[in-house]
């Protein structure tokens, strides 16, 4: 059975950083693009940052210069470095991959999620 399994949220001041992994797991055939997305209370959930498996990037307006999203796909794990972090950027993150399990069909996947607080 697939899964994502997110790691690395926490809190941290203004102007902090923070880096979140994402660890896919399983009988994993393949595994195309991943992303990052992000939830605050009482709104929904967007797009942070995807990377394909050839590693071309795009990121939403709010994070570019401040976030890196970037895979190791001999470890079937994505990053997000985040600097600079603003209060804004506190919410849940999600991890989200495309994965073809072994003997299966292409499938979207989601981790649970890993909170990230932003304070002082």
């Amino acid at each position: 059975q697939v899964q994502l399994v997110e790691s690395g949220g926490g809190l941290v001041q203004p102007g902090g950083s923070l880096r979140l992994s994402c660890a896919a797991s399983g009988t994993i055939f393949s595994i195309g693009t991943m992303g990052w997305y992000r939830q605050a209370p009482d709104k929904q959930r967007d797009l942070v940052a995807t990377i394909t498996n050839g590693g071309t990037t795009n990121y939403a307006n709010s994070v570019k210069g401040r976030f890196t999203i970037s895979r190791d796909n001999a470890k079937n794990t994505v990053y997000l470095q985040m600097n600079s972090l603003k209060l804004e950027d506190t919410a849940v993150y999600y991890c989200k991959a495309g994965i073809r399990a072994a003997g299966g069909n292409w499938s979207v996947y989601w981790g649970r999620g890993t909170q990230v607080n932003v304070s002082s």
